[in-house]
C-alpha cells in the first residue's frame, strides 16, 4: 500500500511546474507519441524490428526510418513531443543475444536469436526467442539498454522543436492486460525500471514510484488498453480483492492521473454492451484480451463506464479512483507510427507489415472455384490511433508535464483536431470575443478540473473543435454526461454543434446527416461539407445541482475510408466483408467533473 501521500500541489512544486507568469489562454495544443517500442523490446525484437531509441526519435522531428517489412515510414509532419516505452521484463536481452561479441549470445538456446532470418523463421522462432528472454533475465543486460534510452531521450530532447520524455512499459497481465507506460517529468530517473520481473501487482508499482518521489524523481504511469483488461483495469476492488479505500483513491490518482484511451489495439472509451443508446459506441472495438482468442469482458474496461463507477464509489465512500484525463498513442512496435488510415502500416513488425499478413487482403489468389481466404489472426480489428495532446505553455517538459497532472489533455484518433472544453457560471456569452480564452479560463475550469455547483443557476459549457487541417472536415460536436439519479449510474450522449448550418433536433438530441459519402471505389470523399471549426456553448438541459455528474466531448469528423478498405483498394480486391469500410475519425477531451451543491 502507498508509502507517501503528495498533493497535487506538491507534485506541481517537485517538477517546478507552476508557470505562474504564463496566461492559461497562451496555453497551445502539442501533440505527440507516449507508447512506442525500439528493437530493445523482446517482442519487437522477435518481430524483425531493428531500429533504435535514436531512430524513432529521428522519426518522431520527421526523418524517414526503415520498417522491418523492407520500406521506409515517415510522417507528414513532426511530432512535438516523443516516449520510448520499451518493455522493462527482458529488456535488450535478444538484442544482446544476437550480438555475437556479448557473453549472453553464447548462452544455450541463443542460436534461435539470429539477426536475420526469414519471415517465415521469424514466426517459427518467436516463441523460442520469448522462452530465452524468460529464462535469462539478465540484469545487468537490462541496466545497460535502459541507459542506452536514457542516452537517446536525453540527446533528442529540444525544447521548443521536439519534447522527449525517459519512459518505459510495465507489462502485466494477470487474468486480463494491466499495461502502463510510465513517464518520468524530467532528467532523474532510477537506475533500473520496476518491471512484472519485481511484481506483476500494479499497486507494487505505484509503491515504487512513491519511493521515487521520496528520492526526488517525479514521474506517472499511464495505464493502456483497459478494453484488453478482461474487467480488471477498472475494478471496484483492489488487485488482491479488498474492498477500495479513501487511501487507495489517492495512490493511485496521484500516481495514475491519465488513461490511454485510443491505440492501435483499440479503443477504451465504451462498448456497445455498455452504452447501447450511444450510435458511435462500437467505434474500433477489438473484442479479445492480448495476445489471445479469449474475450475480454467489457464491464471493468472502459473507461465511461470506469467514471460511473467513479462517480457511485465517491457518492456512497466518499473517494473516487476515477478521476483520471484521457490520452491516445500508436504502441508501435516499429519505433514509429504513421496516423492516416491512408498509409496504415501495423503495429508488429512483419508479423503485420504488409496487407495479407494483417488479414485485410487475401492469402491466396481469389477466383469463382477459390474464395478469399485471409490470414487467420485479429489484426484486421486494430486500429490506425492514435495520438496524445496537451494544452501547454510551451514545448519543454515542464510545460508538458504539467498539462499531464492537471489532466489538461485530450485524445485523437489519429488525425490532429484539437478540442476545448469547459465549464462553469461565468463563462463568456459572445464565442467572437478575441478575449474568448482569457475569459473561458477566467469565468471556469478547463478539462481535468472540478467544478462546484452552486444551489442556484445552471452552469455552462463551452464545447470547441477544430479540424485536422490536413484530414478531413468535422460533422458534429457532443457532449457525452455520465452521472449519478439516485443509486442509478446514468448516461447521455448529447449533439451540441452541427456542421453546414444544421441544427440539434430537441427531441433526439441528434444533428441531422450533412450528407457527407466515401467513394469506395477510390476512397475519395465529400469535399464542400463538414465544419473546419464548431464552437457552441450549452447548457445541461437535464442538470440538477444535487447530482453528481461528470461531463466530456467528442469530435466527429466526416465518413473516410478505413485502412482494410484502402489496403483492399490498392490490391484491386473487394474490402474484407466482416471490416467495416469506413469510419468516422475523433477527438476525445478529458472530463470536467461537477461536484454537487449540498
Amino acid at each position: 500500500m502507498p508509502r507517501a501521500s503528495l498533493t497535487y500541489f506538491t507534485l506541481l512544486l517537485v517538477t517546478g511546474s507552476l508557470l505562474a507568469e504564463e496566461q492559461p489562454s497562451s496555453r497551445q495544443a502539442l501533440f505527440g507519441d507516449l507508447h512506442v517500442h525500439t528493437r530493445l523490446s523482446f517482442d519487437a525484437w522477435g518481430f524483425g524490428v531493428r531500429t533504435t531509441p535514436d531512430d524513432a526519435y529521428r522519426f518522431a522531428k520527421g526523418e524517414a526510418i526503415d520498417h522491418p517489412s523492407g520500406y521506409t515510414i515517415q510522417l507528414d509532419r513532426p511530432l512535438d513531443f516523443y516516449a520510448v516505452t520499451d518493455h522493462a521484463m527482458y529488456l535488450g536481452i535478444l538484442d544482446a543475444a544476437a550480438n555475437p561479441d556479448h557473453p549472453v549470445s553464447q548462452l544455450e538456446g541463443a542460436d534461435a536469436v539470429k539477426e536475420e532470418m526469414t519471415y517465415a523463421e521469424r514466426r517459427s522462432n518467436y516463441g523460442q526467442n520469448f522462452a530465452f528472454a524468460r529464462e535469462n533475465p539478465d540484469t545487468e543486460v537490462q541496466k545497460s539498454a535502459w541507459q542506452r534510452i536514457i542516452e537517446a531521450t536525453e540527446r533528442h530532447n529540444d525544447p521548443g522543436t521536439l519534447t522527449t520524455f525517459i519512459a518505459y512499459e510495465f507489462t502485466s497481465s494477470i487474468g486480463g492486460n494491466l499495461h502502463r507506460n510510465v513517464i518520468f517529468a524530467g532528467s532523474e530517473v532510477p537506475d533500473q525500471p520496476f518491471s512484472r520481473l519485481d511484481s506483476p501487482n500494479p499497486e507494487d508499482l505505484w509503491s515504487w514510484m512513491d519511493e521515487q518521489r521520496e528520492n526526488g524523481i517525479e514521474l506517472l504511469a499511464i495505464p493502456h488498453n483497459a478494453n484488453k483488461s478482461n474487467g480488471r483495469m477498472f475494478e471496484t476492488t483492489t488487485f488482491d480483492g479488498e474492498p477500495l479505500t479513501a487511501e487507495y483513491a489517492d495512490f493511485r490518482m496521484r500516481n495514475e492521473p491519465l488513461v490511454e484511451v485510443a491505440q492501435v489495439k483499440g479503443t477504451s472509451e465504451t462498448h456497445p454492451f455498455l452504452s447501447p443508446e450511444d450510435e458511435w459506441a462500437g467505434f474500433e472495438i477489438t473484442y479479445y484480451r492480448v495476445a489471445s482468442w479469449l474475450l475480454s469482458q467489457p464491464s471493468g474496461s472502459y473507461v465511461r463506464d470506469a467514471y460511473k463507477k467513479g462517480l457511485a464509489m465517491e457518492a456512497e465512500r466518499g473517494f473516487n479512483p476515477y478521476r483520471f484525463g484521457l490520452v491516445g498513442a500508436s504502441d508501435t512496435h516499429n519505433s514509429g507510427f504513421q496516423f492516416e488510415e491512408e498509409r496504415y502500416i501495423g503495429k508488429i513488425g512483419q508479423f503485420d507489415g504488409i496487407p495479407a499478413n494483417r488479414g485485410s487482403v487475401p492469402i491466396t489468389p481469389v477466383s469463382e472455384e477459390a474464395p478469399a481466404a485471409y490470414a487467420r489472426n485479429y489484426f484486421g480489428r486494430w486500429s490506425s490511433a492514435g495520438l496524445a495532446a496537451v494544452w501547454a505553455e510551451e514545448n519543454t517538459r515542464e510545460s508538458i508535464y504539467s498539462a499531464f497532472r492537471r489532466k489538461e489533455t485530450f485524445a485523437t484518433s489519429g488525425p490532429r483536431i484539437r478540442v476545448r472544453l469547459f465549464a462553469g457560471y461565468d463563462l463568456p456569452d459572445d464565442l467572437e470575443s478575441p478575449d474568448l480564452l482569457d475569459a473561458a479560463y477566467a469565468g471556469g475550469v478547463p478539462m481535468g478540473g472540478d467544478l462546484a455547483l452552486r444551489a442556484e443557476g445552471v452552469p455552462s459549457i463551452l464545447a470547441w473543435a477544430e479540424a485536422d487541417p490536413r484530414g478531413a472536415l468535422l460533422a458534429r460536436l457532443q457532449v457525452v454526461k455520465v452521472w449519478l439519479d439516485g443509486d442509478d449510474q446514468k448516461e447521455a450522449v448529447y449533439d451540441v454543434a452541427c456542421s453546414d448550418g444544421l441544427e440539434v433536433d430537441p427531441e433526439t438530441n441528434r444533428c441531422p446527416e450533412n450528407g457527407a459519402e466515401v467513394n469506395l471505389e477510390d476512397c475519395s470523399i465529400t469535399e464542400d461539407l463538414g465544419a473546419a471549426t464548431l464552437l457552441t456553448r450549452w447548457e445541461d438541459p437535464g442538470f440538477q445541482a444535487n447530482q453528481r455528474a461528470a461531463y466530456y466531448i467528442r469530435a466527429l469528423e466526416n465518413p473516410t475510408c478505413r485502412w482494410s478498405t484502402w489496403d483492399a483498394i490498392r490490391a484491386g480486391v473487394s474490402p474484407r466483408p466482416d471490416l467495416p469500410r469506413t469510419l468516422r475519425e475523433r477527438a476525445w477531451s478529458s472530463p470536467i467533473w461537477f461536484e454537487p451543491s449540498s
